[in-house]
């Protein structure tokens, strides 16, 4: 793209996106710290999900320093039910990182930022360009598709020739910019609102008329569409065990999938102790919770169970619900004692919760009452679907 082209298509971008941008919390601020936060948590998550864990993060670790000093387990309580763990993780690292150079600020070197764990070209371009007001380009889903169309660029942008393309052409719009944070934000919201991937908004666009893809009537087919990886169904059986309002949970070991984190323990079978001498007996199946982790669909039978043998070693734990919330959990144990009528987790809503309740009466439910279950917004062998992120991936 000429620099003329880039300025005139920038300055477009630059009007349309101060009149309609979204007021998002990260918006409000140019400090480093709180941008890298929203930008890590972005990844993979909509903005309507990342909102109350951003507030809620910020309210626990309001500075670099504060998440430097803070132990990983209370990062990842703070980040529970958010997903993709390693974030959170590459987070603290990071933080500690930073600290221990002597100076405690966030970086402004390009090199010093992605040098950083976690932190890709990407995240390292909307950090810098938005925070310090450097040129530094951005490429992400939504600005790919953005730049593809607007090009007429037909290939995958995931293929490393199209990707150096598009990051060509990203370059020469914030190089051309006087508001290069703007800028990148502006392209973001484009492709987050209007040149979405499916029926996209043209009529609203300001880069309509240069929009080479709309010209030739194919805007909707560009990029093609990603081949998604097969999904694997996962079935698990587990145990609720209870003793004096507590149950029994375990934490997890390091397999690379929800590391550390405390989940309740599987049932087993009552002829074979597990390797720790944990011995239960089911006492009837209390819920069937539908649950998805990346490509793999769990559907995990919950049990109530009764100890017969308690388990050896100090991964395993008596919690009572209430204190789940200053624990690192996924958000398939709070799915789990909604389906037992326990709402008191704090652990913000999943991303999406499906549960089957047994239409007969089982020992957990029966000693509940009966708007116990309704709160939660299940019923006996009735579907529930409980989805607050539908939206777009920014």
């Amino acid at each position: 793209m000429l620099p003329r082209e880039a300025r005139a298509a920038g300055s477009q971008l630059l009007r349309w996106y101060r009149r309609h941008r979204r007021d998002l919390p990260w918006r409000r601020s140019r400090d480093p710290y709180r941008i890298w936060i929203s930008e890590v948590m972005l990844q993979q998550t909509t903005v309507r999900v990342v909102v109350p864990y951003y507030r809620r993060f910020l309210r626990r670790f309001p500075s670099l320093r504060a998440l430097a000093s803070a132990r990983l387990p209370e990062v990842l309580a703070v980040w529970s039910g958010l997903g993709y763990y390693r974030r959170a993780r590459h987070l603290h690292q990071a933080a500690r990182i930073i600290v221990a150079s002597g100076t405690g600020k966030f970086p402004e070197r390009p090199e010093d930022v992605r040098a950083l764990p976690g932190i890709g070209p990407y995240t390292a371009g909307a950090i810098l360009s938005i925070a310090f007001g450097q040129r530094q380009p951005v490429l992400d889903g939504n600005v790919a598709r953005v730049l593809s169309r607007l090009m007429l660029e037909r290939g995958d942008p995931r293929a490393r020739a199209n990707e150096i393309r598009l990051w060509s052409l990203a370059r020469s719009l914030v190089e051309a910019s006087l508001a290069p944070g703007d800028l990148n934000q502006a392209l973001m919201e484009l492709g987050a609102t209007l040149c979405t991937p499916l029926a996209p908004d043209c009529p609203r666009c300001p880069l309509a008329r240069r929009c080479r893809a709309r010209a030739a009537g194919i805007q909707e087919s560009i990029p093609p569409p990603r081949r998604r990886r097969a999904e694997v169904l996962v079935k698990q059986t587990i145990a609720l065990v209870e003793k004096g309002g507590r149950l029994l949970m375990r934490r997890r070991e390091a397999t690379g999938l929800m590391d550390g984190l405390w989940e309740f323990p599987p049932l087993g079978t009552v002829r074979r102790p597990s390797p720790e001498g944990l011995l239960l007996r089911t006492r009837g199946r209390l819920a069937t919770v539908k649950h998805s982790i990346t490509y793999r669909r769990l559907q995990v039978e919950v049990h109530q169970a009764r100890l017969l043998a308690e388990p050896r070693g100090s991964s395993y734990r008596w919690i009572h619900p209430r204190r789940l919330a200053k624990l690192p959990v996924s958000s398939l144990v709070a799915k789990i004692l909604a389906a037992r009528g326990v709402t008191a987790v704090a652990v913000p809503w999943p991303r999406r919760a499906r549960v089957r309740l047994a239409a007969r009466a089982s020992p957990g439910l029966a000693s509940l009452p009966p708007t116990a279950v309704l709160r939660a917004g299940w019923g006996p062998g009735r579907w529930f679907s409980h989805d607050p992120a539908i939206g777009l991936a920014r």
